[in-house]
């Protein structure tokens, strides 16, 4: 980075619920939250998938237009980059006065609206509605933000898995040093659906899927939030899980001093928890595992991680905060925070 990179703006959707303060309530209190469970019809038998869903009380999803028809992960990044934004800079952004970028980064992308269409196209296609197609390709939400926030600031979509997220945020301090934005939105989103939440649980029986949106704010600028180091991600053509998850410790190199929270991307699943435990097992100092508490979101749970991360940081109970991610099959990846 040639220019120092600031956070000064969050939002986050999850199924603790809507807001950053209700996800940061439920983290720091250890509160359980009670999975629903979807179920599908295979035959005449029954399939059920215990969730996490984002609740449907206290929805802050903006009203715009263009929301009406969209599918939830279009909504869930919706209030999450309205919360990030605020409504100062939201007024900045309409009379053209702020040039805000907007990258948002997923894994699975608009999976009610593709199985809707695809749904009906085999069953008649000539009954199929054209009105969903536009929703099934995966930069339909961030097509949606900029038209919602009225930018006209470069607009990006990256597909990834897990630790996509940091990707997402090493192309926003891009645009900003090269000048074409003002600051950048780096958002992610998700959405339950039974087929990615089936195919989750082939890995293991005990991940439970989740869903929702977080969204930070980047800009030039020495604080409150630093961004004090992004190292290249680590492939993991290249190398085992294990060694993505050293490599990447090496290069954050936070310092274990007891002020350095680290946020992991653990989910309590020790087979697929190894490597960051192990690249990480003389960690001595406080240490959140955001995925136990949140269930497995997937694209968004990096995005999540990095929310909280802040949040933490911002309650003066840390001086830095380190948060990686090992992907499931591309990289890991992470990046460390100061105040």
């Amino acid at each position: 980075m040639s220019l120092p990179i600031a956070i000064t703006g969050t939002g986050a959707v999850s199924p603790a619920g809507w807001g950053v303060a209700v996800l940061m309530k439920v983290l720091l209190s250890g509160e359980k939250i009670t999975p629903v469970i979807l179920e599908r019809m295979s035959g005449e038998t029954p399939v059920r998938t215990p969730v996490f869903r984002v609740p449907s009380e206290g929805a802050t999803t903006p009203k715009f237009a263009r929301l009406r028809r969209t599918s939830p992960i279009s909504k869930f990044a919706a209030a999450a980059a309205a919360e990030a934004l605020g409504t100062e800079r939201l007024a900045e952004i309409a009379v053209g006065n702020l040039r805000v970028g907007v990258i948002y980064t997923l894994t699975n992308g608009c999976v009610n609206y593709s199985n809707r269409f695809y749904g009906e196209s085999l069953a008649d296609p000539a009954m199929a509605s054209p009105i969903l197609f536009p929703e099934t390709v995966f930069n339909a939400p961030s097509s949606h933000l900029s038209a919602m926030i009225g930018s006209i600031a470069p607009n990006d979509t990256l597909i990834g898995d897990s630790a996509g997220f940091f990707t997402g945020v090493d192309l926003a301090i891009e645009w900003i040093e090269r000048g074409d934005v003002d600051g950048c939105l780096v958002i992610s989103a998700e959405e339950i659906d039974w087929l990615s939440a089936e195919g989750l649980r082939y890995y293991s029986r005990n991940y439970v899927p989740s869903e929702g949106a977080a969204a930070i704010y980047l800009e030039s600028g020495t604080g409150p939030m630093k961004l004090l180091r992004l190292p290249d991600p680590v492939s993991l053509a290249a190398n085992s899980r294990l060694q993505a998850a050293q490599k990447v410790r090496e290069r954050l190199a936070p310092i274990d001093d007891g002020r350095t929270l680290f946020i992991d991307s653990r989910a309590g699943i020790p087979r697929y928890d190894q490597p960051e435990t192990a690249a990480w097992a003389d960690w001595s100092g406080p240490r959140w595992s955001p995925k136990t508490v949140l269930g497995e979101g997937m694209g968004v749970s990096a995005a999540l991680q990095t929310v909280a991360a802040v949040a933490a940081l911002e309650s003066g109970n840390f001086q830095q905060a380190v948060i990686t991610a090992t992907g499931g099959n591309q990289q890991a990846a992470g990046m460390l925070l100061g105040i």
